[in-house]
């Protein structure tokens, strides 16, 4: 047994169980309803199929006798498919935020959870097609010489995700520049405005800074490397290589709850109260601002 699958198997246990306890609190929690908790869940449920499915892929390669293609396939399937949703669904939290600042008066009014209910499903559903190509014919188990670094898939498909996968970030990096622009913008009206909070709101801005660089910082560390590997390299190349950069990629996954859910207020309440039926008097009650982005 490779020690690297051994790593992915257990870096996909935590992933679930990690990503399996936002999905409670969500789901056990009335008052986070809101869109905006809604895409979290959406996130957390493909990061946690995400991790299923790399306890999948070991079990099949390992535990399975004897071996089957329907199940490599189908393994190989959810891994694709939760991991584009995990990725679409970060993607989907950068557009709200945007949106929730760009058109802050009438935000609340047009994003409905109705609206993002439909947005969700249609973007999941998208991702579940992408799920299923490998086991309509989109792979190489009959042809090894066309493989790519992500077996079965194909070099071709593999080049395909991987620029689809920098395009999106690319998108991301635009949106989020685009709400710290915004974000700057009405630090500077309220500080005009109030000059006795300048200094705080100067303090929330930079938190909000720091917030975005985690967010951008995180996530090319965890996935460029092996975005730009799959795009040059096929299966030629040493397998090291491969489980080397697809490590960091995985763990992506179990820090999407750190900063996406844990780092949320309300989240926190509601842990607080689950873990120990109380919320620390130290515990901040400041609004969130349009600078936090």
């Amino acid at each position: 047994v490779s020690p690297w699958d051994i790593a992915l198997c257990a870096t996909g246990t935590a992933v679930a169980g990690e990503n399996a306890l936002v999905l409670a609190v969500l789901f056990y929690t009335p008052s986070l309803r809101a869109p905006m908790f809604l895409l979290i869940g959406s996130l957390a449920l493909a990061d946690l199929l995400a991790g299923l499915g790399l306890v999948a892929n070991f079990a099949v390669r390992y535990l399975l006798r004897p071996p089957s293609e329907t199940a490599e396939l189908g393994a190989a399937g959810l891994l694709l498919a939760a991991f584009s949703a995990s990725v679409c669904s970060l993607l989907a939290i950068t557009v709200d935020r945007y949106l929730s600042l760009y058109n802050a008066l009438t935000y609340h009014s047009e994003r409905t959870l109705g609206f993002t209910c439909a947005m969700v499903l249609l973007m999941w559903l998208l991702c579940l097609g992408v799920g299923l190509l490998p086991l309509l014919g989109w792979n190489c188990l009959r042809d090894q010489s066309s493989c790519s670094i992500l077996r079965p898939v194909t070099k071709d498909n593999a080049a395909v995700l991987a620029v689809t996968f920098l395009l999106l970030f690319a998108l991301m990096m635009q949106l989020y520049l685009q709400i710290c622009k915004i974000a700057f913008r009405h630090a500077q009206q309220i500080a005009v405005q109030h000059q006795f909070i300048a200094t705080a709101q100067a303090t929330s801005t930079r938190k909000g800074l720091s917030t975005l660089s985690l967010i951008l910082g995180t996530f090319a560390l965890c996935w460029i490397p092996f975005a730009i590997y799959s795009l040059v390299a096929d299966s030629s190349y040493p397998v090291v290589y491969t489980y080397s950069l697809a490590l960091p990629a995985t763990c992506n996954s179990l820090i999407n709850p750190i900063i996406y859910a844990f780092r949320n207020p309300d989240i926190q309440k509601s842990l607080w109260l689950a873990c120990c039926g109380c919320i620390p008097s130290t515990f901040s009650s400041r609004p969130r601002t349009s600078s936090d982005v």
